[in-house]
């Protein structure tokens, strides 16, 4: 998993404004969809037991193992557009983007 310039200042500035300077992100395991995983994200102080830790830009990103094989080959990015904003995951091979056919 790799970070973005643009994911990693904006998750900073999140943090900032939150009055939470030097803490980090947290990703995991949210859910599961026929789609696969769905991943959440949290305000973490500092690294918890199994946590591996990302760092991009003086970012600090909190991810278990389990959580960090879901996400190989996948880039957490920030998007803001006229769909809306928020961190995003690109790259990667889901299950939908392979043709499941079984999603409603």
């Amino acid at each position: 998993m790799t970070i973005t310039d643009k994911a990693a200042m904006m998750a900073l500035s999140i943090l900032k404004s939150e009055g939470k300077d030097g803490w980090g992100i947290k990703i995991f395991i949210a859910g599961q969809g026929c789609c696969g995983p769905s991943y959440g994200l949290n305000i973490q102080e500092k690294q918890m037991p199994g946590d591996e830790v990302i760092e991009k830009n003086g970012l600090k990103v909190f991810v278990d193992k389990e959580t960090l094989m879901t996400l190989a080959g996948r880039e957490l990015d920030y998007y803001s557009g006229e769909h809306g904003e928020g961190f995003i995951f690109t790259g990667g091979v889901s299950a939908c983007s392979s043709g499941c056919d079984s999603c409603g």
